[in-house]
């Protein structure tokens, strides 16, 4: 299993566990149009696992 500890790594898939000793507030964000998302930060030793692996991820 491969462990991205560096600045800016990203996770993606349909499922994704995360642990964390404290978690912020859930905050609503635009994606787009009407769409919305929430979104946390997780601090002091978090931690990621994906669950589930994504269909498909577009390229940019």
């Amino acid at each position: 299993m491969t462990i991205y500890d560096s600045e800016n790594d990203v996770l993606k898939g349909d499922k994704i566990v995360c642990e964390a000793r404290k978690i912020s507030k859930i905050r609503k964000i635009n994606k787009s149009g009407r769409h919305k998302a929430q979104q946390v930060t997780l601090t002091d030793n978090a931690k990621c696992t994906v669950i589930k692996k994504a269909r498909y991820i577009g390229e940019k």
